[in-house]
């Protein structure tokens, strides 16, 4: 089982909810960033971009929790940066965990087992470790001989101490199937609940541009990584977003599915474009131009996106309204090999150069 039953049952509930009161545009999962500062300087990234002076603050534990409150979507995601930085963030988590809101602490690993000791076991927290591939292509991209190590490291200390761990992957152009799939058994091995997916999208503050994936050349990569699937591998995410990955169902964006709020306020309209921020969540929901976001929209900005942050919450709105896909979901669930021969083919091909492309980190 890739989640708690009752972390389903919330979000479940949550959804229906919002169905029930007809509300089309509700967020299901805040993206919470307390700082921008990293201990990694990983190319796929912009959030280290930002001048000094910003990269040095970072939100209070009551700007944190008015956020979550202001929002109210039942899980949080807290990226950065990285959170384990954060002078307070046990009391940022301890406050959350009191609300019963699902967090996701998403980590490079490389103070989880410094930090650990400030965390409780708790169904409401998981550590989610972005590892960016097997263990060279991870230290290449993130800049940092042992990487892989300490990080997977940090996964065993927090599994044995019985915390939830998942992973969060991003993957680019040129990146191995043979090798992502080998990665996969290795997290497995690690003891993780489950691995989070995601192509590399090209947005503005990213300083390497040249790897990022095109929607074409996206279906065609998970396609073949992620067909003649093993049964061990265990994915932390909707099985339908998967689905959309490989290129067998279509998705408009659902950009207001997990909204950002950082240092300068809620962030319009997602997670990786910058176009303004609002004062409150309210304002965020009532004054963004959603229509000019997505792939469908026409904007330039938008054009090869398929990241979760716009189209998984897409796949959790179909599953639960609609009964079509609440039957797909469940057949995605306990029936999820995808035999394909032509994916099977690919993988027998000789794979790239090393490094001739790379698989970039940043994906948190």
């Amino acid at each position: 089982m890739p989640v708690p039953i009752s972390q389903m049952w919330t979000v479940a509930t949550y959804v229906l909810k919002q169905r029930i009161q007809g509300r089309r545009q509700y967020p299901l999962v805040l993206m919470l960033e307390p700082l921008f500062r990293c201990n990694l300087a990983c190319a796929g990234c912009g959030k280290i971009q930002y001048p000094a002076h910003i990269l040095k603050s970072q939100l209070t534990p009551e700007e944190c929790f008015k956020a979550v409150d202001e929002c109210g979507a039942p899980m949080v995601s807290i990226p950065g940066g990285e959170p384990l930085m954060h002078p307070q963030i046990a009391e940022i988590v301890a406050g959350l965990v009191a609300r019963k809101k699902y967090i996701y602490l998403c980590t490079n690993a490389l103070l989880l087992k410094e930090k650990i000791d400030l965390f409780t076991p708790s169904k409401y927290l998981t550590f989610s470790v972005h590892m960016d591939g097997q263990k060279e292509h991870h230290d290449f991209s993130v800049c940092k001989e042992g990487g892989y190590e300490l990080a997977a490291e940090g996964i065993r200390e927090a599994v044995k101490r019985g915390f939830r761990v998942t992973t969060n992957t991003t993957l680019f152009d040129g990146a191995d199937p043979n090798s992502v799939r080998g990665f996969f058994d290795e997290m497995m091995d690690l003891g993780v609940e489950g691995m989070m997916l995601s192509p590399g999208y090209s947005y503005d503050k990213a300083p390497d541009q040249q790897h990022f994936l095109g929607k074409d050349s996206t279906r065609s990569l998970f396609r073949t990584f992620l067909s003649n699937r093993k049964n061990r591998w265990v994915f932390n995410q909707s099985p339908l977003f998967l689905e959309y990955l490989m290129g067998l169902r279509e998705y408009s964006c659902t950009p207001w599915g997990m909204p950002t709020y950082n240092l300068f306020g809620w962030q319009k309209p997602c997670y990786l474009l910058q176009d303004g921020y609002a004062d409150t969540f309210a304002e965020l929901m009532e004054s963004t131009q959603w229509e000019k976001y997505g792939t469908e929209s026409g904007n330039p900005k938008c054009a090869n996106c398929m990241v979760h942050s716009g189209y998984e919450a897409s796949a959790v709105h179909d599953t639960f309204h609609t009964w079509q896909g609440f039957w797909s979901t469940v057949k995605a669930t306990f029936s999820s090999s995808y035999a394909n021969p032509q994916a099977l083919a690919d993988l027998a091909k000789p794979a790239p150069a090393k490094h001739e492309l790379v698989q970039i980190g940043g994906g948190k």
